[in-house]
């Protein structure tokens, strides 16, 4: 699943070619909104929301309405010039929005609902503050991991209704630095706001076309790319060596399905993932429930 800094790109991207634009043409190849047109309607904005893309539009009488779209597993936005080749097949389209600059096609979309802009609420206010919006509070998201203090932080730091924006890359790469297993209650953890930091740093990092190579946080421990070296600490590293200490990199799973919030939410831990951990840098502690 999409981590929060892809998103955040994706909302750039289509905010640059779409914000101003009139809609010449709209397809939703959803049988909800199959008949839905929105020609003629002004795109006045796409903003991130978490992992989630608020497209905000304007109709030719002052209405307002909001293409809500969730990337999932598979999902991307891609921009094209006016007419151009798509780079992915014609099947996998569910949203397509053609305009005098540009066409956005929405592929493998997880979720995709047109809804009043009024009524966003009703399907991102449940997301806990977000690390990379102009909402973020980490005394908030403080309150929502340590409010549940047996669950394993892994999971605590996935579920979206405590901060918005940390994917599977990301939980593990804060689980590291701070030196602790994932699996790990949450109650182990000394420093929620250090993990909080570091989360937000590397996000913030990664919001541009390139990546950062060294970072310090709040601690002056290096937190991102260093350079000459792989890619992350532990993140997909199975069985190579941690570039710390040198002990060959672990990886399990960690997961535990949460009843809360509407039925198939992409914000809700519901199945196991893998972890990736450094036996030796990131003990055990407690009994999490993983």
């Amino acid at each position: 699943m999409p981590e929060g800094d892809s998103v955040w790109r994706a909302a750039n991207q289509l905010h640059a070619a779409l914000a101003g634009q009139i809609l010449l043409a709209s397809d939703f190849r959803v049988p909800r909104f199959a008949t839905l047109n929105l020609r003629d309607w002004t795109v006045q904005e796409v903003v991130p929301r978490g992992k989630h893309l608020l497209m905000r539009l304007v109709g030719p009488a002052g209405d307002r309405l909001t293409i809500h779209s969730h990337l999932k597993m598979e999902g991307s936005w891609q921009v094209y010039p006016p007419g151009g080749r798509w780079r992915k097949p014609g099947f996998t389209a569910r949203c397509v929005l053609r305009t005098a600059a540009a066409d956005a096609v929405g592929f493998s979309l997880g979720v995709l609902e047109v809804i009043e802009t009024a009524e966003e609420d009703k399907a991102v206010g449940h997301l806990g503050p977000d690390l990379l919006g102009p909402d973020w509070d980490p005394a908030e998201a403080e309150l929502r991991v340590a409010s549940a203090p047996d669950v394993p932080v892994g999971v605590a730091l996935l579920d979206q209704r405590n901060l918005a924006g940390i994917g599977n890359v990301y939980r593990c790469e804060v689980c590291f630095l701070a030196g602790i297993h994932p699996a790990s209650p949450v109650a182990a953890v000394t420093d929620l706001p250090a993990m909080f930091a570091d989360a937000k740093q590397l996000l913030e990092a990664n919001l541009g076309p390139g990546r950062r190579t060294t970072l310090l946080n709040s601690r002056g421990l290096p937190v991102g790319r260093a350079a000459g070296r792989p890619g992350y600490w532990v993140y997909g590293r199975e069985h190579q060596p941690c570039l710390r200490c040198r002990t060959p990199i672990r990886r399990g799973v960690l997961g535990k399905a949460q009843p809360a919030g509407s039925a198939g939410s992409p914000d809700l831990v519901t199945e196991e993932r893998d972890i990736y951990f450094c036996p030796k840098c990131q003990p055990l502690i407690g009994a999490g429930q993983a």
